[in-house]
C-alpha cells in the first residue's frame, strides 16, 4: 500500500513538472513586441489652457504691461499599440506610444511667440468603464522651438523664457471613447511645463493647465485574438531586483550672491556637470518598481561662491578655482519608476550627505529612460533643489543589470 502511494506521488510530481515545463515553453514561444503587426493611429487634439502667473513677466512686467492669461494649442499625433498576440500586448493591454507635433499661441499675443513642440508620448488605461470607454493617463517629453525669448537689448524683461528652444514636459488624464472600430474620441485635462533645464538664464519657465479634446483614426484595427497566458503574467509580476548603472553629463548656468550688500550675479559662460548613479530597483509588479540609489555628481560651478574675487562683478566677475574635491556631491535617494515597454519614467527624492559649500542638499529628479535594447537605455532627465531651484539636466546612457 505504501509503495503504491509513493508511486502515485512520484507520478503526480512528474506530471506537475511536465505541465509546468509545457506552460513555460508555451509562454516562451509567445511573440514579442514588433514580431507582429502593430496597430497604428493618427489623430489631432485641441487644447485651450490657462497660464498661471508664476513669474513677474507673466504677471504683467513685460513690454505690453499686460498679464498673460491663456494659451491655445493644436497637435497632430501618430502612435501605435502592440498586438494582443504578443507578450507586450498581453501584459500591457492598451498601452500606446508615439510622436506628437504641436503649435501654441499665447494671449495677449506677441509676448512669447508661437512655439512649435515635438515630443514623444506614452499612455495606457487606468480603469476600464466598459468595452469602449476607459480612463487613461499620458506623459509627454520633448522640445519646443521658436519662442520669443529673453534679449538684453530688446526684451530684457522676459525672465520666463531665456532661449529659443526649451524642454517640453507634459502629463494628461483622458477619458477615451471608441466610437466605431476605426474612430476614437478623447476628453481630458493636460498640464505642460516649458523651461531650458538651467542650460541658460533666465529660466523661470512657463506652465499651462487646460482641457484637451481629440479625435483619432485607427488605420489597421487589430485582428489578432487575445491570448491569455497565466504563467506569463505571473512571471512578469514576480518580485525581483534590477540594478541600473547610469552615467550622465550636461552643462548649466550659475547665479551666485556676493558683495556687500549681497546681490545676485549671473556668472558668464557655462559650467560642466557629470555624474554616476547606481540604483537597485525592486519590482512590485510588471508596471512599478522602487528602490534606493547612490548618486555621485561633479559640478564645475559647485561651491564657487566662497572663492569669489572681491570687487569683481557682472561680466567681469571672477573666482578662484575650487579644489576638485570641493565640487563633488554624494547623495542617497529614493526612487519610484513606472516600467512600461520601451519607456520607463523615474521620480527621485534625495539628500546629499556630502555636497559643495552653499549648495542645496535636498534634491529631486525626473527622468525618462528610453530602452534601445532590453538592457541599454538612454537617460533624459532634470534635477532640482528644494522642488524649485533648477540645477542641471541629466543626459546620459545606462545599463540594466
Amino acid at each position: 500500500m505504501k509503495s503504491e502511494l509513493k508511486m502515485r506521488n512520484k507520478l503526480l510530481a512528474i506530471v506537475t513538472v511536465l505541465s509546468s515545463l509545457a506552460l513555460s515553453s508555451r509562454a516562451d514561444s509567445i511573440p514579442s513586441m514588433f514580431s507582429r503587426q502593430v496597430e497604428w493611429r493618427i489623430g489631432a487634439e485641441v487644447s485651450p489652457s490657462w497660464v498661471p502667473a508664476t513669474n513677474t513677466f507673466l504677471r504683467g512686467d513685460n513690454n505690453r504691461g499686460e498679464r498673460m492669461t491663456a494659451s491655445v494649442g493644436g497637435d497632430i499625433r501618430a502612435d501605435f499599440s502592440f498586438s494582443p498576440a504578443t507578450r507586450e500586448g498581453m501584459l500591457y493591454k492598451g498601452v500606446r506610444q508615439g510622436l506628437g507635433i504641436g503649435v501654441s499661441s499665447y494671449f495677449p499675443s506677441g509676448l512669447l511667440g508661437t512655439p512649435v513642440s515635438a515630443y514623444v508620448y506614452q499612455g495606457a488605461p487606468i480603469v476600464r468603464l466598459g468595452n469602449r470607454l476607459w480612463l487613461g493617463y499620458e506623459w509627454q517629453f520633448g522640445a519646443a522651438f521658436g519662442w520669443k525669448h529673453y534679449d538684453k537689448e530688446t526684451d530684457g524683461k522676459n525672465i520666463a523664457i531665456g532661449t529659443p528652444v526649451t524642454a517640453h514636459i507634459g502629463v494628461a488624464f483622458k477619458l477615451n471613447y471608441r466610437l466605431t472600430e476605426r474612430w476614437e474620441m478623447s476628453f481630458g485635462i493636460v498640464g505642460r511645463h516649458f523651461s531650458n533645464g538651467n542650460t541658460s538664464w533666465p529660466n523661470n519657465g512657463v506652465n499651462t493647465l487646460g482641457a484637451s479634446v481629440g479625435i483619432a483614426y485607427v488605420i489597421n484595427p487589430e485582428e489578432y485574438p487575445v491570448v491569455t497566458a497565466e504563467t506569463l503574467a505571473k512571471e512578469a509580476d514576480r518580485h525581483k531586483w534590477m540594478f541600473d548603472l547610469m552615467a550622465y553629463g550636461a552643462w548649466r548656468k550659475k547665479v551666485v550672491t556676493v558683495g556687500t550688500p549681497t546681490q545676485p550675479q549671473l556668472c558668464p559662460g557655462k559650467f560642466g556637470v557629470a555624474g554616476i548613479q547606481f540604483a537597485p530597483l525592486y519590482t512590485l509588479n510588471r508596471r512599478f518598481a522602487a528602490g534606493p540609489a547612490l548618486d555621485l555628481q561633479w559640478d564645475e560651478s559647485g561651491g564657487i561662491q566662497p572663492y569669489w574675487v572681491e570687487g569683481s562683478y557682472e561680466d567681469n566677475i571672477k573666482f578662484r578655482r575650487p579644489p576638485f574635491g570641493k565640487q563633488i556631491s554624494v547623495g542617497i535617494s529614493a526612487h519610484a519608476e513606472l516600467t512600461m515597454p520601451i519607456f520607463s519614467v523615474n521620480v527621485g527624492l534625495g539628500y546629499d550627505v556630502v555636497n559643495p559649500q552653499g549648495e542645496k542638499a535636498f534634491y529631486q529628479s525626473l527622468t525618462l529612460k528610453t530602452f534601445l535594447t532590453k538592457r541599454i537605455y538612454l537617460n533624459t532627465g532634470y534635477r532640482l533643489g528644494n522642488f524649485k531651484d533648477p540645477q542641471n539636466l541629466m543626459l546620459g546612457i545606462g545599463v540594466r543589470l
